[in-house]
């Protein structure tokens, strides 16, 4: 079956139109606070010129902002500028399909990752920087579309973009299940996390408090069901069998709703999930978004019957080996209407498995990648176009190609991360190279909730001011982070304050005086 991947493309390149809004307008209306000429971190600190030349400031740290003082701006206003310009790009992108291009996801990445290099403790987040990086596929997953009164025609290396996608989510996905484990935190491998995370987090829900009421045994076996939808899962992202990517989906999607429901990652869980959509097909596409219209290819084979037992029968031994796997490593049992849990290997066993595993995942990379660039440059020569037509097609797609394997490759530098011995296995030049272009943040690490927070209490930072020493102190309330205990903590996402959020890493540190 041939199936084109235009809906899947449309859907994600809309999606991330408006995490891209959604970004944009968060930091905008922050910007003044933060990095102001009187803000917490004013941005034109960072932006002296002492004698550099442009290329020099450029080559130091790479941003727009350095153009501001020839517009006669300055950096708080430059900051404004970009944001309102990536507000309106993004709108555009949003509501036009044919403005969905190149060009607007190549200025909507030079914008963010322009106020990115400013942004300092702010802005170091991983959701900024899994936004850089799925900002970059996206450039490379939209068109090019240079007559913008055409829709955008599919083309046989969009398989091949969307496949870097794929590739992001599960890197993701499986070093967030990973370091829980190698971080050696009592309370991952104790299967109490869950326990402390819904009050002890930055930013609750109002039902964070519901899900922290629900019985223990229930708490563990959520952290058992997090580390299955997040380490074995995550390898049915490049399984040959549709329904069990549709599985997948569906499991990394229940967890993100979960997230967005109990506490507030502003649009983090969001962007997770328009990673995800490359893991359907235009046909499951178009069934949960009716609105978009894809034409489906089906070629009729002698064999489809036969290819429809052998698909039912791997879905029944990986779902009945994900079942059997889980039991065992936690030792789950039944007792009365209440489910046990318990870790049931060792961290000695577990590193041990990801050496050997990690290996593997990188192969499965390799032979899914190379799959899909084969795929793509037949599909290159058996079009219905004219001889010069699919040389045009298969060198654009040749060309394609070799940026896909240089991200891929690059990308194992961070993947490995999580585990020195395969890490120090890497080819000393794919170091070098990712090296080269690691300030442009096209491939990052990830890990999180490494360890959890709040165990002996959750603390807070109080600020308190008063007009006369007579009258007392009086403390002031900030407008999302948890202070008042008789008000319950709202709901904010897809907004993120940034302030609010760093007092909270300000709680949990140490200070000497």
């Amino acid at each position: 079956m041939v199936v084109s991947t235009a809906a899947v493309r449309s859907s994600f390149l809309w999606c991330m139109s408006v995490i891209y809004l959604l970004a944009f307008s968060s930091l905008y209306v922050q910007i003044p606070g933060l990095y102001g000429s009187t803000g917490i971190l004013p941005a034109n600190r960072l932006l002296k010129l002492d004698g550099k030349t442009p290329h020099e400031r450029f080559s130091e740290r790479p941003t727009l902002l350095w153009l501001t003082p020839a517009l006669g701006l300055t950096a708080e206003h430059g900051m404004d500028l970009l944001c309102l310009a990536g507000m309106l790009i993004s709108l555009v992108a949003m509501v036009t399909e044919v403005m969905r291009d190149v060009p607007a996801f190549l200025m909507l990445w030079i914008l963010y990752f322009s106020v990115y290099q400013v942004g300092q403790t702010f802005l170091w987040f991983q959701w900024d920087i899994l936004l850089l990086e799925a900002g970059f596929l996206a450039v490379l997953a939209a068109p090019l579309n240079p007559m913008k009164w055409l829709p955008p025609s599919p083309l046989p290396h969009d398989n091949v973009a969307l496949w870097l996608v794929r590739w992001l989510l599960f890197r993701l996905m499986f070093a967030s299940g990973i370091v829980k484990l190698t971080s050696m935190c009592p309370t991952w491998w104790g299967l109490t996390a869950l326990n402390y995370h819904y009050e002890s987090q930055c930013i609750p829900t109002p039902l964070a408090w519901f899900a922290h009421q629900l019985p223990e045994w229930f708490q563990k076996l959520s952290v058992v069901a997090t580390y299955i939808i997040e380490i074995p899962i995550p390898l049915l992202f490049f399984a040959p069998v549709r329904s069990l990517r549709i599985f997948s989906f569906y499991a990394q999607a229940l967890l993100q709703v979960l997230i967005i429901l109990s506490g507030n990652y502003n649009f983090f869980n969001l962007l997770t999930l328009t990673l995800c959509l490359p893991l359907l097909d235009d046909k499951h596409v178009t069934y949960l978004f009716p609105w978009l219209q894809a034409k489906q290819v089906t070629e009729s084979t002698p064999w489809q019957r036969c290819r429809s037992v052998l698909t039912r029968g791997t879905e029944v031994l990986v779902y009945s080996g994900l079942f059997y796997w889980t039991c065992v490593l936690f030792k789950l049992r039944l007792t009365g209407f209440t489910v046990q849990s318990k870790v049931g290997f060792t961290s000695d066993q577990f590193h041990s498995a990801l050496t050997r595993v990690m290996p593997v995942t990188i192969w499965i990379g390799v032979g899914s990648l190379f799959y899909r660039i084969g795929s793509a440059l037949i599909r290159s020569f058996t079009g219905e176009d004219s001889l010069r037509r699919k040389v045009f097609t298969c060198i654009r797609c040749l060309l394609f190609s070799a940026v896909a394997v240089f991200v891929f490759t690059i990308s194992l530098v961070p993947h490995t991360v999580i585990d020195w011995q395969s890490n120090n296995n890497l080819w000393p030049i794919v170091k070098q190279w990712n090296q080269r272009v690691d300030k442009f943040q096209l491939v990052n690490s990830y890990g999180l909730f490494r360890r959890m927070t709040g165990v002996g209490g959750r603390p807070e930072v109080i600020v308190e001011g008063s007009n006369s020493l007579q009258l007392g102190w009086k403390e002031y309330d900030f407008l999302y982070k948890p202070g008042n205990v008789k008000v319950a903590p709202p709901f904010i996402a897809p907004h993120q304050p940034r302030l609010d959020w760093q007092l909270w890493f300000a709680a949990l540190g140490s200070y000497g005086h």
